[in-house]
């Protein structure tokens, strides 16, 4: 086999160890967010895998269900805005600053 290819194969294989290494480290880590003064809070992986939304007994009105909707919208997207920040990070330092699209799935 030719040394370049054997070379190449070599670093293609550390790097995507070392995104799978840094996929299960995402996947352990933690990002909270809430809306609504802490009404309504919702915690996802690094990944961005929803994994728990908390809804405090006050924000619940069957009168304004509406405002109910938009805090746990409003929650689970900074959630998930924070998780892809993470990703951001992670793949930064992974690639030196250079951007590859979808590296993380996104």
């Amino acid at each position: 086999m030719n040394p370049f290819r054997q070379g190449l194969e070599k670093m293609v294989a550390e790097q995507m160890r070392k995104v799978q290494e840094m996929q299960e480290q995402l996947g352990a880590e933690r990002v909270q967010a809430s809306a609504g003064g802490g009404m309504v809070e919702a915690t996802a992986t690094g990944l961005g895998e929803l994994l728990e939304l908390k809804i405090k007994p006050e924000a619940v009105d069957p009168q304004d269900v509406e405002m109910l909707q938009d805090l746990v919208l409003a929650a689970v997207r900074e959630a998930l805005g924070k998780a892809r920040e993470l990703q951001q990070e992670q793949a930064a330092e992974l690639t030196g600053g250079l951007q590859l699209p979808g590296l993380f799935g996104g």
